[in-house]
């Protein structure tokens, strides 16, 4: 019952993120100082990957990288921020769905070992009930062997006589 409830609520999460993501993206325009961080970070990001896309499709390398415009660079910025805020919740709801699937499988084999424990102890149990009858079983014969074939067929003559007592009734 409440995992299809978890898994709803980190569905709902992840689709209410998005909006949030959108309203960070129009506010970074707004604010100066920020503005001016978020292109600078956008200017180094057009660079990286420009140098990235030249190598890996073996262009010419040396050649000067424009940056982007003042417009082009928000953009891409706030692009960038509202996907990094995407990608963190889901990130967290992944960590938090693993965890929480570990401690599941933890009390799951804390419970197998508990029913192995019991399973040994009621095998021991059963061990020394086992070596207990075949004491007692020696102790019978060694009896035996002491009185001999007397022994036996005094055993015998009273199973017989509880039998001859036990049919006239």
């Amino acid at each position: 019952m409440i995992l299809p409830l978890l898994k709803l609520g980190t569905l709902a999460l992840k689709t209410l993120s998005k909006p949030v993501a959108n309203r960070l993206k129009r506010q970074a325009g707004y604010h100066p100082r920020f503005r001016q961080f978020i292109v600078s970070i956008a200017q180094a990001n057009h660079r990286i990957s420009t140098r990235m896309q030249r190598n890996i499709y073996s262009h010419a390398t040396d050649v000067e990288i424009r940056p982007l415009d003042e417009e082009k660079a928000v953009q891409a910025a706030v692009d960038l921020i509202g996907e990094l805020f995407v990608f963190t919740v889901a990130g967290a709801l992944l960590i938090l769905e693993v965890q929480r699937s570990s401690r599941s499988e933890a009390k799951k084999e804390g419970v197998r070992r508990q029913e192995m424990q019991a399973m040994k102890q009621k095998d021991e149990d059963l061990a020394k009930e086992v070596e207990l009858l075949r004491n007692k079983l020696e102790e019978l014969e060694q009896l035996a062997k002491r009185q001999g074939l007397s022994g036996i067929f005094k055993f015998k003559h009273a199973n017989t006589e509880g039998e001859k007592l036990a049919k006239p009734a």
